[in-house]
């Protein structure tokens, strides 16, 4: 009998085989086995899944937002009550450690509820006319049928941070998760049907992108498209969505700065900085990408790091003491692979790992060492590049206006991280840095309260917090003129 799981498309409320008769594979980074198959869905069926939410829209929106919330609780508390399946699931389809993935199934749970408390606080505004015996009103309104598009790295929260505030506001939605790691996601159908949410406001397809995601964003049923991922497929959803002028939000790629000044905590940086660029394989958009240390520092900076470097383990992500799992497929892999040949070619110096580990255990998946490149300088390729993996690039600096020139000298600018303790020097950085986040004496990590926004290539829009929350809504004017 076999152990490979067969998921559907989700479209209204119900489990639909693809007309394509074709499924897609979703392989095991550790082990390269498949562990479950999905539906290779058409442009007919996305047109489909539009349709059925753009249906259930119209009744959605009559509910209260506070009713809404109520739904959304429970199915907040229905992926609290699988927490375990979803977490090994996202193990099996992602490789990342199962104590992340855990987290993760957490985080996703949390954007719903953190979504939820927005429900009282959908505001609007009345102004003063300039003419007499009128009132300005401005209310704020659901856009309609919500298009989401997900990334692999992490998929179950990135598709709950959409989903809550989508729903909340009182829009329907259209899921379509990476075809890398969709299995987590399928299974918000199932959460979604036990709690009653009604059919058609939450629909979730599988299939390719340039057919199934193209026909999502250019339908004109497609109100907002909200997409997470690579900064050239951002690109072109921003092209695609332009005839129908459908609002886009992108969070896109990042080149992330970390930035260690000599007055600073060592210790600590030494800590955050091994966790920002190893944690989940180093696939996090705001991970450290790029580390510049004062010259002053640098040696004993560079004895700690390398230290903690060499004592991360790799293996079995199922396993509490294992500290990196494998890359997400092959094509990572050999891109990993890759960026350090051009690197050494360029100049640079491997000060730690730089190939696949050796071992039985790594013979099948796709493993990558925590790589350190050191005698890097700003033009090579790896200090502009996005490598999205466990390669860091070391370069040192001298003085404040070199290391900012250094930082701001990318495409990207979603996060930076800096540690010192002179408030001068952060009160400069928060003004000269040209990022979106900016962390200080902190690795990366956002906050369901802030604003997770993008300058650059980086993206558009945003997500998190009231001003997150603000994507999914319209803004509707009333003039009211009334008797004196």
């Amino acid at each position: 009998m076999s152990s490979i799981q067969e998921y559907k498309l989700f479209i209204n409320g119900e489990w639909r085989t693809s007309t394509s008769g074709e499924t897609i594979a979703i392989v095991n980074p550790s082990t390269e086995e498949i562990v479950a198959r999905v539906q290779n869905g058409t442009t007919e069926e996305a047109i489909e899944a539009l349709q059925a939410a753009e249906k259930a829209q119209k009744e959605w929106k009559k509910l209260p937002a506070k009713e809404r919330a109520d739904l959304l609780y429970k199915f907040s508390n229905e992926i609290k009550a699988n927490s375990e399946y979803l977490a090994q699931l996202l193990v099996k389809e992602q490789g990342k450690l199962l104590k992340v993935a855990r987290f993760e199934v957490a985080v996703a749970s949390s954007f719903i509820e953190y979504a939820c408390e927005g429900a009282r606080r959908i505001e609007g505004d009345i102004i003063p006319s300039d003419n007499p015996n009128e009132q300005i009103w401005i209310q704020k309104i659901p856009r309609g049928v919500i298009v989401a598009i997900t990334a692999w790295n992490f998929p179950l929260a990135l598709a709950a941070r959409k989903l809550g505030p989508a729903l909340i506001a009182g829009n329907s939605i259209v899921i379509k998760p990476t075809s890398e790691t969709p299995l987590a996601t399928l299974e918000l159908g199932t959460i979604a049907n036990k709690v009653g949410i009604p059919a058609g406001v939450i629909n979730i397809l599988t299939g390719p992108g340039r057919a199934m995601g193209n026909a999502l964003v250019e339908s004109p049923i497609t109100k907002m498209v909200t997409m997470t991922g690579s900064t050239p497929v951002g690109q072109q959803i921003a092209r695609n969505a332009a005839q129908n002028l459908t609002h886009v939000q992108l969070e896109l790629g990042g080149k992330a700065p970390f930035i260690v000044f000599e007055d600073a905590d060592i210790d600590a940086a030494v800590d955050a900085a091994l966790h920002s660029r190893f944690d989940n394989c180093g696939q996090v958009c705001t991970c450290n990408e790029r580390m510049y240390l004062q010259e002053s520092i640098y040696d004993v900076f560079m004895e700690k790091f390398l230290k903690k470097v060499s004592e991360i383990k790799v293996g079995d992500p199922m396993l509490e003491d294992t500290d990196m799992g494998p890359k997400v497929n092959a094509a990572e892999l050999k891109a990993m692979e890759h960026l350090v040949a051009v690197s050494v070619q360029e100049g640079a110096t491997i000060a730690a790992g730089g190939k696949k580990p050796v071992g039985t255990q790594f013979e099948k998946g796709y493993w990558f060492e925590p790589t350190v490149l050191t005698n890097v300088t700003q033009d090579m390729t790896i200090v502009h590049e996005e490598s999205f993996g466990p390669i860091l690039p070391v370069l040192k600096f001298k003085t404040f206006d070199e290391v900012i020139g250094y930082a701001n000298d990318s495409e990207y600018g979603l996060a930076a991280m800096v540690f010192t303790n002179d408030m001068n020097t952060i009160m400069k950085c928060n003004d000269e840095l040209e990022y979106g986040e900016i962390y200080v004496n902190r690795g990366h990590g956002e906050q369901h309260q802030g604003f997770h926004n993008g300058y650059k290539l980086s993206g558009s829009g945003g997500e998190d917090g009231k001003y997150g929350f603000e994507q999914y809504m319209e803004k509707k004017t009333f003039y009211i003129r009334h008797k004196a």
